[in-house]
C-alpha cells in the first residue's frame, strides 16, 4: 500500500507541476529591470483610468508586462499581491492578442476597493482605449439579415401584412 501511495503521490506531484508550469508567467514575458521600467516611463504612451495607469511602449518583442503597486495603493502586502495577481492573470490571457511591446501597469489607490472583476474589466477597457486591443463591434439596432431561399430579392409578405391595392392607379 505504501508503495502504491508513493507512486500516486509522485504522479500527482508531476501532474500538479505540469499544470503550474504551463500557467506560469515566464521571465521573457515580464518587464524586469529598472532600466526597462525607466525606458517605458520616459518613452511610452500613457492611458489612464481611475483604477490604473497603462504605459505602453510599442516594440518588436512579444508583449511584456510590468507591474507597479505601491504601499500607497494598499499598505497590506496581501492586497497589493491580489491586485498584481489579477492584472497578471488577465494579461496572460490576452497576451496572444496584444501587439508587441512593453506594458507597465501602475495601480492607483482606488484599485484597493475594487473587486477582481472590476480590475479585469478596467484592464480590458484601458487596453482598448490605448489601441492595443480592438474595440468590440457595436450590436446595432437592426436584426441580422436572414438569407432567403426564394429566387425573389424582395421580402415575402406575411399573411398579416396588407397587400397594396393596385386597382386604383
Amino acid at each position: 500500500f505504501a508503495r502504491v501511495r508513493a507512486v500516486l503521490c509522485g504522479l500527482f506531484r508531476i501532474r500538479d507541476f505540469v499544470l503550474v508550469k504551463s500557467a506560469t508567467f515566464p521571465p521573457a514575458a515580464r518587464v524586469r529591470t529598472g532600466a526597462e521600467y525607466s525606458r517605458v516611463f520616459a518613452q511610452a504612451r500613457r492611458t489612464s483610468d481611475p483604477l490604473l495607469s497603462l504605459h505602453w511602449l510599442a516594440g518588436e518583442t512579444p508583449a511584456k508586462l510590468g507591474l507597479a503597486v505601491s504601499r500607497k495603493v494598499d499598505p497590506n502586502a496581501v492586497g497589493r499581491n491580489r491586485i498584481k495577481r489579477v492584472f497578471r492573470d488577465q494579461f496572460r490571457k490576452l497576451r496572444g492578442q496584444l501587439p508587441g511591446g512593453d506594458y507597465v501597469l501602475v495601480a492607483r489607490v482606488a484599485a484597493r476597493k475594487a473587486d477582481n472583476a472590476q480590475l479585469r474589466e478596467t484592464l480590458l477597457r484601458t487596453l482598448m482605449r490605448a489601441g492595443a486591443l480592438p474595440a468590440p463591434a457595436a450590436p446595432g439596432t437592426m436584426p441580422p439579415v436572414k438569407e432567403s431561399t426564394s429566387s425573389s430579392s424582395l421580402p415575402s409578405l406575411s399573411s398579416n401584412t396588407p397587400k397594396p391595392d393596385v386597382s386604383t392607379g
